[in-house]
C-alpha cells in the first residue's frame, strides 16, 4: 500500500476546505443577476442559498460517519465528484428549478467533503507542532475561502457573468482530486464492523434537515407562525428520538453519546456554533452595507473585503508562531477578544461612511483575531478522539458551524429588522446593520467566555496538549 505524503495531504484537505467555504458565499453577490436571468421571484431566489444549506446541514453527521466507516479517501473522492458535477450542471442551468436542484446536490457533496477532510487532517497530524501548523494552514484556507467568496463572486459576476460562480468550482475540484489521489494512502481493505445504524441515520438527517428548513423558512413565515413552530417541534422530536436510539444502539451508532459528554468536545462545538453565527452574519451585513448604502458594485465590494481575507491569513499563521508560547485556550480567548473588538467597531458604521474608518480598520482587527482563534478551536475539538471516530467528531464541528451560520443569519436579520422597522432610509438601514453586528460581537464575547470556562488548562507545547484529552474523549 502506498504511504501517504503529509504535505500533499495537507494541500488536498486545505483546498477542499477552501472550496467548501468559497461556495458558501461566492453565490451571494451574484443573486440579483441570477434572479434576473432565470426569472426567480423574491421568495424563490432565497432557495439558491437555502437548498445548499438544507442538504449540507442535514447530511453532515451522515457524511462524517460514512468517512469513518467506509474510508476517508473514498468519501473524499466521491464528494468531490458529486460537488464538481453539480457545479457544472448548475452553471448550465436554464431554469430556476435546475439551479436550485444543482445547489442541493452541491450541498450533498459538501456534506461528504468537509468532515472527511477534517478527519484526514486530524489523524494525519495527531499531535505536536506539526498538528498546530497543519490546523493553522487549514484554518487560513477555511476562512480565506469564506472571505474571498465575496471578492471572487463580485469579480466573476461583474466581468464574466453569474454562471462562472458555479464554473469556478470545476478547476478547483480537478486539482483537489489529483492531490487526494497522489497524497493520501488508499483506504485499508477489510470488513466493515457491525450493521449500519439506519434508524439513527434517518432520525439525524431528518431532524437536522427540519431544523435548518425551519430557520431558512422564516423568510416566508414569522418565527411564531404555526408552520414554523410545527417544523421546529418536529425537528426537536426527531433529534430527541435520535439521541434516545443512539444510547440503546449496541453495535456501531452514528454518534456515540459519550463523545458529547466530554467537556472539551462540547465546549469546542459550542464555541464553533457561535463563531459560525457571528462570522456569517457580519460578512452578510457588510456586503449589504457596501452595496445598498455605499452604492458600490459587486466587483468593488469584493475588493473591499480583500483586507479581511488577508488579515485572516496573517492571524492563522500568527497562531502557529504563538502556539509555541501560549496554550490553545489562551489563543482562543485572545483571538475572540480581538474579533469582538473589530465586530463592535463595525457596529458603528454610518450612512456616509468611508473605506478607511468603516471597513478597513475593523476588518484588520476582526480578521486577525478570527485567524488566531479558528485553528485552535477546531484542533481542540478533535484532539484525543479515537481514530475510528475522527470523522464523527469532525462532522460535529462542521454541523455546529453550519447550523450556527444558518441560525445566526436568521436571528441577526431579525435583530436588524427590529431596528429598521418599516423605514427604508439609508440611516435606518445602516442602524439595523450596525445593531446586528454589535449582537455578533456579543456572540464572539460569549465564545471567549466558553473558552475560559469549558476548555482545559494546558501546556503551550502542542505535543503535550495534544495528548492530554485522549482518555477523557472516550467517555462512554
Amino acid at each position: 500500500m502506498r504511504a501517504a505524503d503529509p504535505r500533499l495531504t495537507l494541500a488536498a484537505v486545505s483546498l477542499v476546505q477552501f472550496l467548501v467555504s468559497l461556495d458558501l458565499l461566492v453565490v451571494n453577490v451574484a443573486l440579483p443577476r441570477i434572479g434576473d436571468a432565470l426569472a426567480f421571484d423574491d421568495v424563490g431566489l432565497g432557495w439558491v442559498i437555502h437548498a445548499y444549506a438544507l442538504t449540507f446541514g442535514g447530511l453532515l453527521l451522515l457524511g462524517g460517519k460514512a468517512a469513518d466507516r467506509y474510508g476517508r479517501r473514498r468519501v473524499l473522492v466521491g464528494g468531490l465528484v458529486v460537488f464538481g458535477v453539480a457545479s457544472l450542471l448548475g452553471g448550465f442551468a436554464l431554469a430556476s428549478a435546475h439551479l436550485v436542484v444543482a445547489r442541493a446536490v452541491q450541498g450533498i457533496g459538501a456534506a461528504a467533503l468537509q468532515p472527511a477532510s477534517l478527519a484526514v487532517l486530524s489523524t494525519t497530524f495527531p499531535s505536536g507542532r506539526a498538528r498546530a501548523r497543519a490546523f493553522g494552514v487549514w484554518s487560513a484556507m477555511n476562512a480565506l475561502g469564506a472571505a474571498l467568496g465575496v471578492l471572487i463572486g463580485g469579480v466573476l459576476t461583474e466581468y464574466a457573468g453569474w454562471r462562472w460562480v458555479m464554473f469556478i468550482n470545476i478547476p478547483l475540484v480537478a486539482v483537489a482530486l489529483i492531490l487526494t489521489w497522489r497524497g493520501m494512502a488508499p483506504d485499508a481493505r477489510g470488513a466493515v464492523r457491525g450493521g449500519f445504524d439506519v434508524p439513527g441515520a434517518v432520525l439525524a438527517t431528518g431532524g437536522m434537515s427540519l431544523l435548518v428548513y425551519g430557520i431558512v423558512s422564516t423568510d416566508d413565515h414569522p418565527w411564531t407562525s404555526l408552520p414554523t413552530l410545527l417544523t421546529f417541534a418536529a425537528a426537536v422530536a426527531m433529534l430527541c428520538a435520535f439521541f434516545a436510539v443512539e444510547r440503546r444502539t449496541a453495535g456501531d451508532p452514528l454518534l456515540r453519546p459519550g463523545l458529547l459528554r466530554h467537556r472539551t468536545v462540547a465546549g469546542a462545538n459550542a464555541g464553533n456554533l457561535l463563531i459560525g453565527a457571528a462570522m456569517a452574519s457580519v460578512l452578510y451585513f457588510m456586503s449589504l452595507y457596501v452595496q445598498n448604502v455605499l452604492g458600490q458594485n459587486p466587483a468593488v465590494t469584493g475588493l473591499m473585503f480583500l483586507p479581511f481575507a488577508l488579515g485572516i491569513v496573517v492571524g492563522s499563521f500568527l497562531a502557529i508562531r504563538l502556539g509555541a508560547r501560549f496554550s490553545r485556550r489562551a489563543l482562543i480567548v485572545g483571538g475572540c477578544a480581538l474579533t469582538a473588538v473589530g465586530f463592535s467597531w463595525f457596529g458603528f458604521i454610518s450612512p456616509d461612511g468611508g473605506f478607511l474608518t468603516d471597513i478597513l480598520g475593523p476588518s484588520v482587527i476582526a480578521s486577525v483575531g478570527f485567524g488566531i482563534c479558528l485553528g485552535p478551536i477546531i484542533s481542540i475539538g478533535t484532539v484525543g478522539v479515537a481514530p475510528d471516530e475522527a470523522g464523527t467528531a469532525s462532522s460535529l464541528l462542521s454541523s455546529t458551524r453550519q447550523l450556527g451560520a444558518t441560525l445566526g443569519l436568521a436571528a441577526l436579520s431579525a435583530v436588524a429588522h427590529t431596528a429598521t422597522g418599516t423605514a427604508t432610509s439609508a440611516s435606518a438601514v445602516t442602524a439595523g446593520y450596525g445593531l446586528a453586528m454589535l449582537a455578533a460581537a456579543g456572540l464572539i464575547a460569549v465564545t471567549a467566555l466558553i473558552g475560559l470556562i469549558a476548555l482545559p488548562h494546558e501546556s503551550a507545547d502542542p505535543g503535550r496538549a495534544g495528548d492530554s484529552t485522549t482518555e477523557a474523549a472516550r467517555v462512554d
